[in-house]
């Protein structure tokens, strides 16, 4: 009996976290879309093809979805980070092709600055963007850190990256007459000489 019941808890779970994958691909989609600021769990639901009610059961509010794509986002970036070779100039030419394929995280920036999500989804994403930032660090070869200044630039680092990554999405770092190679350039200029 234990071993039957053990099994449908296991296919439950599996089954869970499958509808999750689809709910956040969905999530994904409607972003790619409108922008990630955008998202509402109605379209999700629409796009997944889900009843509304139904994504109420994987995530409490818009706030809480918001933050899982984001920390879906950083950890793909991570693994991005992982496989980069290069040093700091590497690092940052994978951190920026990895941010420019998602936009989540300036919406969780402003998720974040609302107050309206939920502890857990909070401690999440804070757990994938430590993760995100010690991987840039090992990446760009600048560990171990030695105290808050080395910790304050790989921040700074990271800041820069996902700026250049938001202004190149939304075209105007070619309206702007920049080139993301030469921009790449100087900043890792500016971080190797720190």
């Amino acid at each position: 009996m234990g071993e039957a019941v053990s099994r449908r808890v296991e296919r439950r779970t599996r089954q869970r976290a499958a509808n999750r994958g689809a709910i956040l691909d969905a999530a994904r989609r409607v972003a790619a879309r409108e922008g990630a600021g955008e998202i509402s769990l109605r379209a999700v639901a629409g796009e997944a093809g889900y009843a509304p009610a139904s994504v109420y059961e994987y995530f409490r509010n818009r706030a809480e979805l918001v933050l899982a794509l984001a920390a879906d986002d950083l950890s793909q970036l991570v693994r991005a980070l992982r496989e980069a070779g290069g040093g700091q100039a590497g690092a940052a030419r994978a951190a920026l092709e990895s941010l420019k394929t998602g936009g989540a995280l300036p919406a969780a920036a402003a998720t974040l600055e609302s107050g309206s999500a939920p502890p857990e989804a909070e401690r999440l994403f804070n757990g994938k963007l430590i993760a995100a930032l010690t991987a840039l660090s090992e990446a760009a070869g600048r560990t171990p850190l030695k105290g808050r200044d080395d910790q304050a630039e790989i921040v700074l680092l990271a800041a820069a990256i996902v700026g250049l990554a938001a202004l190149s999405r939304a075209g105007r770092l070619k309206a702007l007459g920049f080139d993301e190679s030469e921009l790449l350039s100087r900043l890792d200029r500016r971080f190797s000489s720190s």
